[in-house]
């Protein structure tokens, strides 16, 4: 991921107003997938993150969030445990916080700055505000790219997003057998959609579309090619 940096030099010649987008800015780029199943075989021997975001706006695409992690979490996470709930319990657990900036999500593309946090005042800001979703992450590397899958809990199960994410477009990817459809530039699977608006409201709904229409894979982004099992 790269990060925005301003030097004091750099700043003092931009006059008030002037775009700043001939500086090196922030952006994902990454394509994102449904999943019926978590691939267990792939991931065998391996303790997923704990994520807890919290939303302190989400609206049209833009988002401020604020991310607690606890990496290689060895307990077991309840699988209809809510976010502040998660937030409160697992405090003792959490390694890293990230306050994250984002703007809407446009042709696999997405606008992104981060800056790390003091857990301990990220915590406390969670606990005070915001809309809180809890999820467990799973790393794993396929072929060229590394993947992440996210098993997301309480009112957002059973939800299962596969993400691959590069540092640049995401062209002619290995698409690996368990994901089902590409909801890339679908916003009901955006995490900041869902802190309003669950999976478990609407997936009766969706599911319903998958059985009657064939699933759709992105072929804008160069072929789209099945990864070695």
């Amino acid at each position: 991921m790269r990060h925005l940096r301003v030097t004091r030099a750099a700043a003092a010649d931009l006059h008030y107003g002037e775009s700043m987008q001939s500086l090196e800015t922030d952006f994902e780029f990454e394509r994102r997938f449904f999943v019926e199943e978590l691939p267990t075989k792939l991931l065998e021997g391996t303790n997923p993150d704990l994520i807890v975001q919290t939303y302190f706006l989400a609206d049209e695409g833009y988002a401020l969030r604020v991310r607690l992690q606890a990496t290689g979490l060895s307990v077991a996470v309840p699988e209809d445990i809510a976010g502040k709930e998660a937030l409160e319990r697992y405090m003792d657990s959490f390694d890293l916080c990230i306050l994250a900036v984002k703007g809407p999500y446009v042709g696999g593309t997405r606008y992104e700055a981060e800056r790390v946090l003091d857990i301990g005042v990220g915590t406390q800001m969670c606990l005070r505000g915001g809309d809180t979703l809890a999820k467990l992450r799973y790393g794993l590397w396929l072929g060229q790219d590394g993947w992440v899958i996210d098993r997301f809990l309480g009112p957002n199960r059973p939800l299962i997003i596969a993400e691959c994410e590069r540092t640049g477009p995401v062209t002619d990817l290995e698409i690996p057998s368990f994901c089902v459809e590409e909801v890339s530039g679908d916003v009901r699977f955006s995490n900041d959609e869902l802190v309003g608006h669950p999976f478990s409201q609407w997936s009766t709904q969706y599911r319903r579309q998958l059985q009657m229409n064939p699933p759709r894979f992105d072929h804008s982004f160069g072929t789209n090619q099945p990864a070695p099992e």
